[in-house]
């Protein structure tokens, strides 16, 4: 049986991509691997978000070569689609696919014998239109499926490079997004996360939207959880918000994308709202459900970022009641409208900046973990670690540990929580008649 490695870089959306690729391999005969393990087939898929993701693959492929030297090894995805001449000149490659090509990798593949030279597969990303649909589903063994329903984005935020990478916004067909949903519930899976590059957009060319979708996807019996990997605040609608209040299968958990505080540098961003939009989907989701999680993204160190505008930024958050951050110094991109920009703000600076930011977002996180002491919610476990506690997360997207001799794996159970800390809740198991509200209010 041959052995194939698969990695991915990024987001949810190319670990959903990731698993459609695996499944394609797995249904011919392979046995997937990890890529520190003897493989003959390694396959990484690619982010192109930093430069930093750029870095990270040219260390995998060399990493992965040290295991299996004489592995077949293709590099995929969004950084091929953009440097496809630079990874095929990494000692080592002998595949690289674009966007629209990683799909048919296994035709690519051949007899998967090594190549003095590589071969590169990669159209004009002007002309994508195909979606390739992807779940995660079956793949592996988490209790959570990542389900693909948006792909591109037609936005031009100035710093970003996943248009050139993925294209304009397309969505998968609704029928074909529910075939695949009722696939992952006969799975097994409890939780569906909706991903994609931007899924407010869902639909829009095709006569949709989002909220049209989430209506479909409730309706399946045995699928106990959904939840949206990121939304745009300028697509967060009062009709979907007021749907998502009152759905018990939504989880009450958002992530909205913020990027910055400052008004002057979302402008120079090209992003698509001012503050007052994100503060007011913000506030408007606290009134509703006061114990929701609230999770942002935040660049720092965007060109003409003055100490000034990064002050004006981490006042704005630290006034707000977000519950975590994922924060990225901005990293220069090629072909981008910011890579013209003057004004470069000092790399020392931007690495304090994200040191006080992550700071803000460690005591955000860790205040609204204890927040929760004293309280009862449902957990979807997901796995038994070595210490004897099994872990997993709740709709709030709090991760929770509870001691335990069984494995609760897949399961949904009632938990009281004990203790908090700022990676994470203790809990034990409520009583099993325990009556508590999934939504809290306070």
């Amino acid at each position: 049986m041959k052995r194939i490695a698969l990695h991915t870089l990024g987001c949810k959306l190319n670990y959903a991509e990731t698993a459609a690729i695996g499944k394609q391999f797995t249904g011919t005969g392979y046995h997937v691997v990890g890529i520190d393990d003897l493989a003959d087939v390694v396959v990484i898929n690619t982010c192109s978000v930093t430069a930093s993701a750029d870095r990270e693959c040219r260390q995998l492929v060399r990493r992965a070569l040290r295991h299996s030297p004489d592995a077949f090894v293709a590099v995929v995805g969004c950084s091929a689609q953009l440097h496809a001449e630079q990874l095929a000149a990494i000692q080592g490659v002998d595949l690289v696919l674009g966007t629209q090509e990683k799909y048919s990798l296994l035709k690519y593949i051949e007899t998967g014998k090594k190549k003095t030279h590589a071969d590169i597969m990669v159209s004009c990303i002007g002309e994508a239109n195909e979606f390739g649909l992807a779940s995660s589903a079956g793949f592996d063994q988490r209790t959570r499926a990542f389900l693909k329903v948006q792909d591109g984005c037609s936005y031009s935020c100035s710093y970003c490079t996943i248009p050139l990478a993925r294209g304009t916004s397309r969505s998968a067909p609704l029928p074909e997004i529910i075939r695949q949903a009722r696939e992952a519930v006969e799975l097994g899976y409890k939780e569906l996360v909706l991903t994609g590059v931007n899924v407010g957009d869902y639909g829009r060319k095709d006569g949709t939207n989002l909220l049209a979708l989430v209506k479909q996807l409730v309706l399946i019996d045995g699928l106990l959880r959904i939840r949206i990997s990121s939304i745009e605040p300028n697509l967060l609608t009062d009709e979907l918000l007021e749907f998502w209040y009152g759905e018990e299968k939504l989880c009450n958990h958002w992530h909205i994308p913020l990027q910055s505080g400052s008004d002057t540098i979302l402008k120079s961003m090209r992003r698509r709202y001012g503050t007052d939009v994100f503060t007011n989907r913000v506030e408007r989701i606290k009134s509703q459900i006061p114990d929701a999680g609230i999770g942002s993204d935040v660049i720092v160190g965007f060109p003409g970022e003055s100490d000034d505008l990064f002050e004006e930024t981490y006042r704005y958050i630290a006034g707000l009641p977000l519950t975590y951050l994922h924060v990225f110094s901005y990293s220069e991109r090629p072909n981008t409208p910011a890579s013209e920009y003057l004004q470069k703000v000092d790399p020392r600076i931007k690495a304090e900046r994200s040191r006080t930011l992550h700071t803000l977002g460690g005591q955000k996180r860790s205040d609204f973990y204890h927040r929760f002491i004293g309280k009862t919610i449902p957990v979807l476990f997901e796995s038994k670690n070595s210490d004897g506690t099994i872990s997993g997360l709740s709709e709030e997207y709090i991760r929770v540990d509870v001691n335990s001799d069984l494995n609760r794996t897949n399961e949904i159970q009632q938990v009281t929580i004990l203790e908090a800390s700022p990676e994470k809740c203790i809990g034990i198991f409520a009583e099993p008649n325990s009556d508590t509200p999934r939504r809290i209010a306070i």
